[in-house]
């Protein structure tokens, strides 16, 4: 292959070659990720896992606006988001053969593990980045396998480990009572045992004691991502590339296809929120219960969040929707950038030193209100400097450090 022609496959996509439903699902997925996330920026990694241990009781509203992340948001949108990332190895790698692109693919694996680096340890704890490109360096090897082996090696992961996931808990139910209390007591998420009220306060304190709490956190997510959630996670992105072969991701699938799988999820749905509404009823204080009551989230999440895509799938399908959804694709062409740019803005608000020190301030119903702000923020730049540039200026890093040329100015 001479250089000229290499030049011409190892390009970012052009604007016309763009898939509308790719970006607009990217889109849903970062806002999404935003309303999971935001209790994360506000309150210690505990409270995010822990929700009892939170200084704002989860009663009345509060306690409403919890089931509702729970329900409709957590763990669906980062899923469609892992999904979504396995299509992107997939459009820049090309097939195992294509050594050019499997080259690039690399590169950009590479730096995206470079920013998650920073974004993990300067920026906020909970960063995904690094997570992904080292699931991608996996990954990659298996982007020719056909849709039906993606299908099942993917499945396969997925259900095993939620059966993994639940049979401990559900087991406990029936072992003595002596057991279960045993087994109760040393029961604890990673990061539980720090104490909120000194979290919080050190936080606050400066922007040195919030970056000594960053670091400690993120220490411990990465350490549980790298051994844990880097399964999921892999057979996600596998999942994805699958959907994305055989037409789903892109709107060739029948109709009857999308509307089974609206149906499924909205049955999904009813169930998770009974389930969520269980653990709020017993205040999180019954951990023999925890099997049955994590069922819907292990084996309902991607039914769900099938569901979610099937409908936006179809409202894409009607050029009047299509249209209004502009502002929502140009969110998700930018995907980096927005989702970085969260962390930014968030911990501006959150951390001491550099930011308005609110952190452990603000209830759930509050943070909503941060939410939709920077929803409707992003909402509107995203457009705004599309109108004028090709990509985002994250996306022009990472791109730039990647292909090594100006890849700036739309056109």
């Amino acid at each position: 292959m001479t250089d000229t022609t290499q030049a011409s496959v190892l390009r970012p996509v052009a604007v016309a070659e763009r898939h509308r439903s790719l970006d607009i699902l990217r889109g849903l997925g970062v806002m999404g990720i935003l309303a999971v996330n935001a209790v994360g920026f506000a309150q210690p990694m505990s409270v995010y896992l822990s929700p009892e241990l939170s200084p704002h009781p989860l009663v009345g509203a509060e306690g409403g606006a919890w089931w509702v992340v729970q329900t409709f948001f957590h763990y669906k949108f980062v899923t469609l988001f892992s999904m979504l990332f396995g299509v992107s190895i997939l459009l820049v790698g090309g097939e195992r053969a294509d050594k050019p692109r499997g080259a690039l693919l690399r590169r950009r694996l590479f730096w995206l593990l470079v920013i998650g680096l920073i974004h993990g340890l300067v920026i906020w704890f909970g960063d995904i980045l690094l997570l992904y490109a080292c699931t991608g360096f996996i990954v990659m090897l298996m982007r020719s396998w056909s849709p039906r082996r993606l299908f099942i090696v993917g499945l396969t992961i997925i259900v095993l480990g939620s059966v993994l996931a639940v049979a401990p808990f559900l087991a406990l139910e029936h072992a003595p009572l002596e057991i279960q209390k045993q087994v109760a007591a040393q029961m604890s998420p990673p990061g539980s045992d720090v104490d909120v009220p000194t979290a919080i306060a050190a936080v606050r304190s400066g922007l040195g004691p919030a970056m000594m709490q960053n670091l400690q956190q993120w220490a411990i997510l990465q350490s549980a991502s790298l051994i844990v959630f880097i399964w999921r996670t892999g057979a996600l992105m596998l999942l994805g590339m699958a959907l994305f072969k055989t037409g789903f991701l892109t709107g060739k699938a029948r109709t009857s296809v999308y509307l089974a799988l609206i149906a499924l999820g909205a049955a999904g749905l009813a169930w998770s929120g009974w389930e969520n509404a269980a653990k709020l009823a017993s205040g999180f204080a019954k951990p023999e219960a925890l099997g049955r009551y994590q069922l819907a989230y292990e084996f309902m999440t991607l039914p769900i969040t099938l569901g979610y895509a099937s409908l936006a799938i179809l409202l894409i399908r009607s050029q009047a929707i299509s249209r209004a959804l502009t502002p929502l694709a140009r969110l998700g062409q930018m995907a980096f950038t927005n989702y970085l740019t969260q962390s930014i803005i968030m911990t501006t608000i959150f951390w001491g030193g550099r930011g308005l020190g609110l952190f452990g301030q603000l209830d759930r119903i509050q943070l909503w209100g941060c939410v939709i702000a920077i929803w409707a923020l992003q909402l509107a730049w995203s457009p705004l400097w599309l109108s004028r540039f090709r990509m985002g200026p994250l996306e022009w890093v990472w791109r730039r450090l990647s292909y090594g040329k100006d890849l700036t100015r739309a056109g």
